[in-house]
């Protein structure tokens, strides 16, 4: 009882100061080191050296570059010009672009985030001009965003891979199969809500020629290359993610450089953006490995399952307080932070309970993407929000994102009655 109360009240109280998250995880771990694990603190010393020596997590700032720079190179726009004509006489119109253009770009850029900035920069302006439903547009370009961290390269994955020892082209192939599914039950769904009320999204009575279409498609296939070279390459077993994320890193200055706008301006804005952001990341990964050594010393994640197991608590009704407890905390941390700051306690919680390890790193995935559409701290809310310049407000972005938010509820639903969905690319491929 004395251990818990120390847990739940370092965390309330650091965090309660405006300390960085990073730094409430480690000093609350440092604190229960200290006092409860006879002074052990050069466990959490060796613990940090050994998750920063980690050639599995040097590959995360690679990727985050690798993204800043195709966000600053202008090729989201050509990538949008490519897809448009594909969706004009279909009801929803560029609302399916939205989507698809988020599942291309996701599996380059990792990071929802991103994803969400780059393509709404490009979608919104046009779409609004065209007469499009703002609150709509909105909504797809947030719900589409989320589709960057789970379509691999994925930040996600790459960070549960590093802190869990788990394969990380086990967990890209994992990614694959869902990501798509959910992008499907994304148009799905707004293409029978505009069958329903057509004036969401003006027709477009324009005719394009399929020889156009394919022209379109020449313009992107550097960043299809691009795709092919880092998936590819990881997946097939051929580079190690650090090696495919460094190469990956060279073709995309050499693609924006020639088929973007990439200067060396913009280049070094993105170095900057990518050691900023990685730090801020990293230093959550040091505070949360040490609240991990903390927790593992004394033994929590097997209290916990004992617990559990006198309990007489179903396998699949703990799963189900998980995913709401994560709910939960989605409205108070950002997705990534969530995940760092609880996968010491979930992780061996979930695979003690028999749960396929490269399948909780699904599940935790996409619900940290809920997280990532729900007030009032998700990021792709807010970035959306800041792109409109206050057009839609946060509480509009909020309202339209609800219908996927839902849908990601029940892609988990589908995952937990058919974990294949996950685990069959991963089987075959490994």
């Amino acid at each position: 009882m004395l251990f818990w109360a120390t847990l739940i009240g370092g965390l309330m109280t650091t965090a309660g100061t405006s300390v960085a998250l990073g730094a409430a995880l480690g000093l609350t771990g440092l604190v229960i080191l200290h006092f409860f694990s006879n002074g052990a603190t050069s466990l959490a010393v060796d613990a940090i050296w050994n998750v920063f020596n980690s050639f599995t997590l040097s590959a995360v700032p690679m990727f985050i570059l690798l993204g800043e720079i195709l966000l600053r190179s202008g090729i989201s726009q050509k990538a949008y010009s490519a897809f448009s004509p594909i969706f004009r006489k279909v009801p929803g119109g560029l609302l399916h672009t939205n989507i698809a253009v988020c599942t291309l770009f996701g599996a380059v850029s990792g990071s929802s985030l991103s994803t969400a900035a780059a393509i709404g920069s490009v979608a919104y302006p046009e779409m609004t001009r065209r007469g499009y439903d703002k609150d709509t547009v909105v909504g797809s370009l947030a719900g589409g965003g989320t589709l960057g961290l789970l379509i691999p390269p994925s930040l996600s994955f790459l960070i549960f891979g590093a802190l869990t020892e788990t394969s990380i082209g086990r967990l890209f192939a994992a990614g694959i199969i869902p990501g798509l599914l959910v992008g499907f039950m994304f148009m799905a769904y707004l293409f029978v809500r505009c069958v329903r009320n057509p004036a969401l999204a003006p027709t477009d009575n324009e005719r394009t020629p399929f020889w156009e279409i394919l022209a379109g498609f020449k313009q992107i296939w550097p960043l299809l290359a691009l795709i092919i070279a880092v998936i590819g390459s990881i997946v097939g077993g051929w580079a190690t993610p650090t090696e495919a994320a460094g190469v990956g890193v060279v073709l995309a200055v050499i693609i924006s450089s020639i088929w973007g706008d990439l200067t060396l301006a913009k280049l070094l804005e993105a170095i900057k953006q990518s050691v900023l952001l990685f730090s801020a990341i990293g230093f959550l990964v040091l505070g949360a490995t040490i609240l991990a050594q903390s927790v593992s010393i004394l033994g929590v994640p097997q209290q916990i399952l004992i617990a559990v197991a006198d309990s007489g608590l179903g396998t699949y009704s703990v799963l189900l307080i998980v995913v709401l407890i994560y709910l939960i905390l989605g409205c108070f941390f950002d997705g990534l932070s969530l995940m760092i700051m609880t996968l010491p306690v979930v992780f061996p919680l979930l695979t003690g309970l028999g749960f396929d390890p490269i399948w909780v790193g699904v599940i935790i995935t996409i619900v940290i993407e809920i997280g990532q559409v729900t007030p009032p701290v998700g990021l792709n809310l807010s970035v959306l929000t800041a792109l409109t310049n206050n057009e839609v407000s946060l509480g509009r972005v909020a309202v339209a994102t609800v219908p996927y938010w839902l849908i990601h509820l029940f892609a988990i639903l589908m995952l937990t009655v058919f974990p294949a969905l996950a685990l069959f690319l991963p089987d075959l491929l490994f």
